[in-house]
């Protein structure tokens, strides 16, 4: 059995998606009896996009979850630090905290000297991360699977040999929010920004092509008996204009949210494809129409491709509103006094959905 973990982006959200995470080791950790059990352990391949990049990179380079958490609370400030006044036309935060952050922590010696590449034996498992290639205009998934077409050592533009910091940082790096990641690629100068502008903000569906696609070299054995999907979100947010009339929705309006409702929508048929190819034994209602997508016949099951599981959660109106006092934010990707509101309502979900039955 190929076990895979797909990881959504969506800013500091991603605290969600870790409590989640937090819950699927604890869970699979009383299933083997082994109280140490990393997820690097359990998961042959992740992929990540912008947050969920970070957070895929982490859990790959055998940290626990709780590792991660501590990381997410103890240097938010340092990632998200603001820009100076007259820099904030074209970003709202310097990269120079969270460059700094991902230089540390992904290096041979621990100590930011030494940087790793993609190829390094630090990354105990396979792992994809996301990102868009400004400079070609196309999304730019690279991976660290040894046999890729782009992996080739004997290639002046080997992927391999990219430094694992500065990919991470390409994936992160959100328009408006992060100005954007320049990495020489075989001689060439490539502009990089956010993963998540991409239709692959939620990366599951790209990451069972990559695991099964001859193209990619590895071509993993589909069935819901051999290969199970696991897609974690950030929650989603209801993108209806509510009580706002029609004559107030203006520029200003329509420029804070096209990109979240487009991001948002992309993502949501990400999952919708995902539950129509797979086997989905997890995941809450698509819509009112045509529900959760779960109650399919024996014979429907056993020609699906791969058992899936998707965590996410839509935020209810009361949450919504609950979240409107930490902070100005609200639920935007920024908010730091967020945090303990996405704790809460992350590990509810959690205890509620997460199942270690599920998962072996």
């Amino acid at each position: 059995m190929k076990r895979l973990l797909a990881l959504d982006g969506g800013g500091i959200r991603g605290v969600f998606a870790l409590e989640i995470l937090a819950k699927i080791e604890a869970r699979l950790r009383e299933k083997t009896g082994n109280p140490k059990l990393l997820l690097a352990e359990h998961f042959h391949y992740l992929a990540g996009t912008s947050t969920g990049a970070i957070i895929a990179t982490c859990l790959s380079w055998g940290m626990s979850v709780a590792e991660v958490q501590r990381l997410y609370l103890e240097r938010a400030i340092e990632m998200f630090r603001a820009a100076p006044v007259y820099r904030r036309f074209w970003n709202k935060f310097e990269a120079e905290g969270i460059t700094n952050m991902f230089k540390m922590l992904f290096s041979e010696d621990g100590e930011g000297k030494t940087p790793a590449l993609l190829g390094t034996k630090k990354l105990r498992t396979l792992l994809t991360l996301v990102m868009r290639n400004h400079s070609t205009g196309s999304p730019w998934p690279v991976s660290n699977n040894p046999a890729a077409k782009f992996n080739d050592l004997n290639l002046p533009e080997c992927n391999l040999k990219l430094p694992v910091w500065q990919l991470v940082r390409a994936s992160t790096a959100a328009p408006v929010y992060f100005p954007p990641e320049t990495i020489e690629i075989g001689g060439r100068r490539h502009v990089f920004v956010d993963g998540g502008i991409t239709p692959y903000n939620n990366p599951a569906l790209l990451l069972f092509q990559m695991a099964t696609l001859p193209a990619y070299k590895l071509e993993w054995e589909s069935g819901v008996d051999k290969m199970i999907l696991v897609s974690i979100g950030t929650g989603r947010i209801p993108s209806g204009i509510g009580s706002r009339r029609g004559e107030q929705m203006n520029m200003l309006y329509h420029a804070q949210t096209i990109p979240i409702a487009l991001m948002d929508s992309i993502s949501l048929q990400q999952d919708v494809i995902c539950r129509l190819i797979g086997f989905c034994k997890e995941g809450e209602q698509i819509d009112s129409e045509i529900g959760n997508l779960r109650d399919i016949s024996p014979t429907e099951i056993a020609e699906r491709k791969f058992t899936y599981l998707r965590y996410d959660h839509l935020y209810k109106p009361e949450e919504i509103e609950s979240a409107s006092h930490y902070g100005k934010g609200g639920l935007s990707l920024d908010n730091l006094s967020l945090i303990p509101f996405l704790q809460s309502v992350g590990a509810s979900y959690a205890d509620a959905h997460v199942r270690a039955e599920d998962l072996i």
